[in-house]
């Protein structure tokens, strides 16, 4: 059966369609997505699909172009989301839109093409495993959940409830309060912070599908999630705490909540996010029950090209990070998003 690939820019209910129909897909397949990126920043989206001899869609592979003197010009499928990467329900599609994609890396001064792959592609030789996702198996009740977790998780979220700490869900009439905690962890962790847009954007795409989950003290806003769910997976992409708060556990009810949030959902995974196995990330969503699942971060290179590194630990941005850690919070939600955008 002959296929074809094209530069998709319809309405996005034929892409759509086929990626709800995956058994594979995730989240960050669905085409809001592309909206979701191109209004918080601007960025040159490609969104290439392979359609076969019955012009139905049997593969698809979403782009956005990364480009700034600072860290090159180069393709990923997706930046900012742990998920993305090649679709298809044919075998031979995914050799056809790799080789599309490999015309793109020749004829568009791309660098690099970056894949975020939950299953590795067999088609690609270049391949970084350091990132695993933390995966829940969810019990089928709230108390069933709670008996399994450990002592020592339960003695702190108990510390939490004891410590008059409330909790409220919602959309975006809790925004500021979470952007606020957002910004001062990630200045604390040397990070660019995205700007508030960014979520907004997110949470007017996608309406019935996310949430924002805070944790309060005297009403101010010391712990906050924003959740999304898709299928049966509900995930934690954006979570934060403010560190002066950290003796009354907020983190911990924060995650509890957003457990128990989720299972009144009816999804059967609760996905924490990337990790780097070992680190203290790591360890915090490990202690809840969350297993690892590799994931495959693959890529194209053209000819004698390296594998990129625009991780933090590369040595390159160890003072500017250290720097950024010293600045002003007010500076730091200044410069922030006009950083982060060409950060994958």
């Amino acid at each position: 059966m002959e296929i074809t690939t094209h530069l998709y820019n319809e309405d996005g209910s034929a892409w759509d369609n086929f990626v709800v129909n995956h058994k594979d897909s995730t989240n960050y397949h669905q085409y809001g997505w592309r909206k979701v990126v191109e209004k918080s920043f601007e960025h040159r989206t490609m969104y290439l699909s392979a359609t076969n001899s019955h012009n139905e869609i049997c593969g698809v592979l979403p782009y956005v172009q990364m480009k700034s003197w600072l860290f090159g010009n180069f393709l990923v499928s997706l930046p900012f989301f742990n998920y993305g990467g090649l679709l298809v329900s044919e075998d031979s599609a995914a050799a056809i839109l790799l080789n599309a994609s490999r015309k793109l890396l020749s004829g568009k001064g791309v660098g690099h093409i970056e894949l975020r792959h939950i299953k590795r592609c067999n088609d690609i030789e270049e391949t970084k495993q350091q990132k695993v996702t933390m995966l829940l198996d969810l019990k089928k009740n709230e108390e069933e959940q709670w008996n399994s977790l450990d002592a020592k998780v339960r003695n702190q979220v108990r510390k939490a409830e004891k410590s008059g700490l409330q909790v409220v869900v919602g959309r975006t009439e809790l925004l500021d309060g979470f952007y606020e905690v957002f910004c001062r962890n990630m200045r604390d962790l040397g990070t660019p912070v995205y700007g508030r847009k960014f979520f907004l954007n997110v949470l007017e795409e996608f309406p019935e599908t996310t949430r924002i989950l805070s944790v309060t003290h005297d009403g101010r806003t010391i712990a906050s999630a924003l959740m999304t769910w898709y299928k049966e997976t509900l995930e934690v992409p954006w979570a934060s705490s403010n560190r002066d708060f950290r003796q009354l556990c907020p983190n911990n009810l924060l995650y509890w909540e957003a457990i128990r949030f989720a299972i009144g959902t009816g999804v059967s995974t609760f996905d924490f996010g990337r990790s780097t196995p070992g680190e203290g990330t790591y360890n915090f969503k490990k202690q809840w029950g969350a297993m690892p699942v590799q994931l495959y971060w693959q890529y194209l290179l053209r000819d004698g090209g390296a594998l990129p590194d625009l991780t933090p630990k590369n040595p390159r941005f160890q003072l500017a990070i250290q720097a950024w850690q010293r600045l002003p919070l007010m500076l730091t939600n200044l410069l922030g998003p006009h950083i982060v955008r060409c950060i994958p």
